[in-house]
């Protein structure tokens, strides 16, 4: 029976993962959440341009009112409070995400390249009891959020994160990133929107011109 059982959850499981595979913005999976949270968590990870579908597995997202966010190789935990307050949100579901990158895709060189470049002073917690933006993990992951999503709303701006995700230029971190991964696409997300000219049908009469009334005398 707990076979059976097992194999029950483990086909759920699929299941789940198969329908997020699908999903605009990468390849995740909610352990939690209302609906309007994992509404938040997916504008946010579709708001910035930067390609989650190049992580290599999905990741499980976490939804509870934990108190903070954080992040794990493969898992995203965020606070259920903090997806309540809406568009405020999304810069800091980009930067848990953003650690998966690291996680899942850099090895120790990768690493220390970003860590020199960002300024940090050690990469991810191997010195204990620095500030947040003496981590060069911390860094890497306010930058990303903020060099693919450069806009007044984002929470992990140079200004809102007190130069936190201001290590370098975004374009130029874009451009060493898509180097690192060998992925040049990284460098020039495309966020134009091009629209086609209004037209009309050409069954479509035109509408008639309606007589103006004459004045009276």
């Amino acid at each position: 029976m707990r076979r059976f059982t097992s194999l029950l959850l483990a086909a759920a499981l699929a299941a789940v993962l198969a329908q997020s595979a699908l999903a605009s913005g990468g390849r995740y999976a909610f352990a939690g959440g209302t609906a309007k949270e994992q509404a938040t968590v997916r504008a946010a990870l579709d708001v910035s341009s930067f390609d989650w579908n190049v992580l290599p597995t999905p990741v499980v997202v976490h939804i509870a009112p934990i108190g903070g966010s954080y992040s794990e190789a493969g898992h995203v935990h965020l606070d259920s409070a903090l997806l309540d307050s809406g568009r405020f949100s999304c810069g800091v579901v980009q930067h848990e995400f953003a650690h998966q990158v690291d996680f899942l895709l850099f090895d120790d060189a990768k690493r220390a390249t970003f860590n020199g470049a960002l300024g940090g002073s050690d990469w991810c917690y191997g010195v204990p009891g620095l500030a947040h933006a003496a981590y060069g993990c911390e860094r890497f992951a306010s930058e990303l959020a903020w060099a693919y999503w450069p806009s007044a709303d984002n929470s992990m701006s140079p200004s809102a994160t007190h130069g936190e995700s201001g290590g370098m230029p975004p374009a130029q971190f874009r451009s060493l990133l898509a180097q690192a991964l060998g992925m040049p696409t990284l460098a020039t997300p495309i966020d134009t929107k091009a629209f086609a000219p209004a037209t009309r049908p050409a069954h479509a009469k035109a509408k008639p011109k309606h007589a103006r009334p004459r004045k009276k005398r």
